[in-house]
């Protein structure tokens, strides 16, 4: 890995800790409301996987999906407007926390119904294997998905078709307030892959760099025609489920713990060197170089907060443009009916 790559990759991490943190505390004030789940705790993994991609390739995610919207490329003043619920939201403000899209940047969405991701990444991926294009899929979920029937159906599926999908699961631990062993007869996640005849591997999710080299190896493999592969990735989220969520169901020493050994603390000890270990390294960072990313991010996030507040909200002229676009849309490409 090139250092320029690894400063880019730590400058991700960054940001999404800082974008959530403000995110949070705007919500706590009352800036906006509707729900709002946070990802810090889980930044290697979307950071990783997404510096392992290529800008052709799609992403399908979850209600936790600011930050695989911001990595994808999503500019963050549209990202935080829309949970401003402003008309300059990458949704126009009419989708909220939990329905970020984004179709020029092949952000295909946040849905909050859970294992709703799973259809509509199979859907794409047929689209690509029928056009036999060198593109993927990344479809993100969490371990409470797995146990949805879309989560099969859609595994069998790509499978049968060779379809290019990387199933990626943010085991977190936690569906809400249920410890994933207590509801799951099968809680290694990526073990389930064998069913349908499809490579599974599972890794240290709040390393990034042991996910960018997973992520970047099944998706070679992907993009070779080697078919759908599952990836678990180990994490844990630091907040509740929910901003509404106390998380009390889980104790202080063991979210202290995992805070420990959290994504940035990992950069800290691994990749950030003392002036006097940098010698002969091609990719270590120094703490000056941290201080300027740190001080990059915290202006772009107060812009996007900036941004989010002076921009109007929606009116309902709004939606009625947006329906007569979507309608219009598939009157273009519907096809013609077949008699006889």
């Amino acid at each position: 890995m090139e250092r320029d790559q690894l400063r880019g990759m730590v400058r991700d991490l960054l940001l999404a800790r800082r974008f959530e943190e403000r995110a949070g505390q705007a919500y706590s004030e009352g800036e906006f409301g509707g729900f709002l789940h946070l990802y810090p705790g889980e930044e290697a993994v979307a950071v990783g996987v997404l510096h392992a991609a290529e800008p052709s390739d799609y992403v399908v995610s979850t209600y936790r999906e600011h930050v695989h919207a911001l990595v994808k490329g999503v500019p963050p003043g549209r990202v935080m407007a829309e949970l401003y619920g402003r008309r300059d939201g990458c949704s126009g403000g009419m989708g909220g926390s939990m329905h970020l899209f984004d179709r020029e940047r092949r952000f295909m969405g946040g849905y909050a119904i859970v294992g709703e991701t799973f259809p509509i990444a199979i859907g794409i991926a047929y689209g690509i294997m029928l056009r036999r294009l060198s593109e993927a899929v990344i479809c993100f979920f969490g371990e409470g998905a797995a146990n949805q029937g879309t989560f099969h159906e859609s595994l069998k599926m790509a499978a049968l078709w060779r379809l290019p999908v990387l199933f990626v699961c943010e085991n977190n631990r936690y569906q809400i307030g249920t410890e994933v062993h207590r509801q799951s007869a099968l809680p290694e996640i990526h073990k389930r892959a064998c069913a349908y005849g499809m490579p599974g591997e599972n890794a240290d999710g709040m390393d990034v760099l042991a996910v960018h080299e997973v992520a970047q190896r099944m998706l070679r493999a992907i993009r070779a025609g080697q078919g759908p592969q599952l990836l678990e990735l180990n994490t844990y989220r630091f907040r509740g489920h929910s901003m509404a969520d106390a998380g009390a169901y889980r104790s202080r020493a063991e979210v202290e713990s995992y805070k420990r050994t959290g994504p940035l603390q990992r950069v800290e000890q691994d990749l950030v060197a003392p002036v006097d270990r940098l010698t002969g390294s091609s990719i270590a960072l120094d703490q000056a170089t941290m201080q300027q990313l740190r001080d990059e991010v915290e202006q772009i996030v107060e812009a996007a907060v900036a941004f989010a507040e002076a921009s109007p909200a929606p009116a309902l002229s709004d939606a009625w443009d947006a329906l007569d676009a979507n309608r219009r849309h598939e009157t273009l490409v519907r096809p013609e009916p077949r008699h006889g």
